[in-house]
């Protein structure tokens, strides 16, 4: 969890390569940790990097399938490439799963 939050740091800092490097420590450490996969899509999205921060997002998901926010971002991401369908089916889930945003 340590490389995960030290990750959001130098996301917010603009220190991608390294942020990079503490998410893919932590999902090394654990693979079954969530949120680092969450964060790196997230920085993915930021990125517009949208095929990767979805593979992450996915993996987010499938490790935690209540994650709304997972599905809000990815979603995002399918509008963002042009697949409206996937995009409008992960929002219906972030409503059925109560997220505000």
């Amino acid at each position: 969890m340590a490389y995960t939050n030290r990750g959001i740091i130098y996301t917010k800092l603009k220190n991608y390569n390294q942020a990079l490097n503490d998410y893919n420590k932590a999902t090394q450490l654990d693979p079954n940790l969530f949120e680092a996969y969450y964060n790196r899509g997230s920085m993915y999205f930021v990125l517009k990097r949208y095929n990767e921060a979805i593979t992450d997002y996915n993996k987010s998901i499938q490790l935690n399938p209540n994650m709304a926010q997972a599905y809000y971002f990815r979603g995002l991401c399918y509008q963002a490439i042009g697949d409206n369908a996937r995009a409008q089916a992960d929002f219906a889930k972030v409503r059925q799963l109560g997220y505000n945003g």
